[in-house]
Parts: structure tokens; sequence; C-alpha cells
């Protein structure tokens, strides 16, 4: 089996609150992996924070309230929600902060059935979400291949992209 992990393209990320134009030049890319018939599964996940974020760990670390559970900049982007709707083996997670132990554990009952092959992650941000939902994958899956398809991932800055994609290769973890 092998898996696509879609990660957070989500509106705020792309161009709301933390867009970025590293961000946005990713969508049609992250859209075409996902039409791509070479996966068995897709995971999308969604950043998922409530009214009371700036009152959060996160938002005192990150002051800038982005993807408040059923707002506008909580959907995901257009072209990318649209792609996943035209596959019929998608779950979509909802996650609190950077990684996703709920992730980890459907992979797992994926993992109980079949053969995991590869997981690929692609989505934003390089710098957090992505690389920490790859290295607690990485952790629980030590023995699968686990890829990371470096142009379809952007981060906080092309600086900050590139050294999460340095340690992520570190861990063992391909990069594409």
């Amino acid at each position: 089996m092998k898996l696509l992990i879609v990660v957070d393209m989500q509106k705020d990320f792309v161009d709301g609150s933390l867009g970025t134009k590293e961000a946005e030049a990713i969508v049609d890319g992250v859209a075409k992996e996902i039409a791509k018939k070479k996966y068995d599964k897709v995971y999308a996940t969604y950043d998922t924070h409530q009214a009371n974020y700036l009152n959060t760990n996160e938002g005192k670390h990150l002051p800038v309230v982005h993807c408040v559970e059923e707002t506008d900049g909580w959907q995901l982007n257009e072209k990318v929600a649209k792609a996943l709707a035209k596959r019929e083996d998608v779950v979509y997670l909802r996650k609190p902060t950077f990684g996703s132990e709920e992730l980890v554990k459907c992979v797992r009952e994926d993992a109980a059935k079949e053969t995991i092959e590869s997981i690929t992650l692609i989505g934003l941000c390089t710098d957090i979400c992505v690389i920490s939902n790859a290295l607690l994958l990485k952790a629980a899956f030590y023995e699968t291949e686990i890829n990371v398809i470096k142009d379809l991932c952007a981060g906080v800055t092309p600086e900050s992209h590139e050294a999460a994609l340095t340690t992520m290769k570190m861990c063992q973890i391909d990069i594409l």
C-alpha cells in the first residue's frame, strides 16, 4: 500500500494570514500529485484551532490567528479540495498541533491490514507541520520508506524550508 499525506493545504497557509508566494506556487503541483493513481490512500490534515488560539501555547509563540475551525481560512485551498473530492480513498484529519498522533494511529490501522510500502508527504509548512508529521511517521514506521516531495512543500521562508529538508534527510527520510 502506498500512502499520500497532504499536510495543511488550507487557505490561511496558502494565501491567507500566514500565506506566502512559495505556498501559492505549489498548489497546482499538489493538486496534480493528489490525482495520481499511484497512491492507494490519501490522508489530508487540517491545522485546527479554536477561537481562544491566542491564549494557547502555540498562540503565545505565534500570535497570528489562523485556521480557526470552520472559518474560511481553515478550509482547504479550492484547487486542492477539488482534487481530493475526486478520490474515494481520502481520510480527513483535524489536528490541534503540528504533528498528528491521530495520523499515526490511522496509518497503524492500515498497516495492520496491509503492508505499507511507502508514505509520501506534501504540503505546508515544511519546517513546522510537514517535518513534525514526517518524523512521527518515521519513528512509528522506521522500516517503511518515508518520502517528502520537496517541490510540493513550502516553508515559512525558503531558508527554513531548506533547513527542514536537510534535517529530514539526516533522519533517513527520502527527499524527492
